[in-house]
């Protein structure tokens, strides 16, 4: 079940472009501190294959219905601080055709599809945290975790048929966290602000940690 990660596997239209302004992402990037400090965001050699694992994102305030946000860049994990250098925009996606539009000063992260699918299922969801934790990811079942199909493959089309099956037949939009079934350890939380959606993740790290 274990996958090599931080590799692209949607069609990407890149152009490289100025770093946006600080301001645009300083609640996210604290909640990715906070996320990086609990090693729900990291590099751990013993895991993954030593790739970086994790990734945050905002939708951009005057995106509107289009599929348009700002999220860390490719493994960038791993690296304890970040600044807006290490962001790129997501300028439009296409689910269905596996493509992504972005640009910035780096690429964006692996998963930016997912959270594009994320937030196609509603305007005010407006932060995505993508999560790894084999506490809360193995304990899914016990705590009532809605969980993606072992068979969908991270950032992939599948994958985001998986999220829309999610919302559509559980209360995942109530609790505003899964599982991802076919990548190892993997949460993604989300909510109206970044706030929301870490203190979900955390309060299901609890719930997790009483079953260990």
């Amino acid at each position: 079940m274990a996958q090599q990660e931080g590799v692209i596997k949607f069609q990407l239209d890149y152009s490289e472009s100025k770093a946006v302004q600080a301001a645009e992402i300083l609640e996210i990037n604290a909640w990715r501190q906070i996320l990086f400090r609990l090693r729900l965001i990291g590099r751990d050699s013993g895991r993954y294959g030593g790739y970086a694992f994790g990734n945050v994102s905002r939708r951009m305030p005057s995106a509107g219905p289009r599929c348009s946000f700002l999220i860390s860049g490719t493994q960038t994990g791993g690296l304890e601080e970040i600044g807006a250098e290490h962001y790129a925009s997501v300028l439009d996606c296409d689910i269905a055709a596996n493509s992504i539009a972005a640009s910035g000063p780096i690429r964006p992260s692996s998963e930016a599809l997912t959270h594009a699918a994320v937030y196609e299922r509603s305007e005010t969801i407006c932060a995505v945290l993508h999560a790894h934790s084999p506490e809360i990811w193995h304990c899914a079942s016990a705590i009532g975790l809605p969980m993606t199909s072992s068979q969908a493959v991270y950032g992939t089309p599948e994958m985001a048929e998986e999220v829309e099956r999610l919302f559509a037949l559980t209360d995942v939009g109530g609790q505003k966290i899964f599982a991802m079934g076919g990548h190892e350890d993997g949460v993604v939380s989300f909510g109206e602000t970044p706030e929301e959606a870490g203190l979900v993740l955390v309060r299901y790290l609890a719930r997790a940690l009483e079953r260990t």
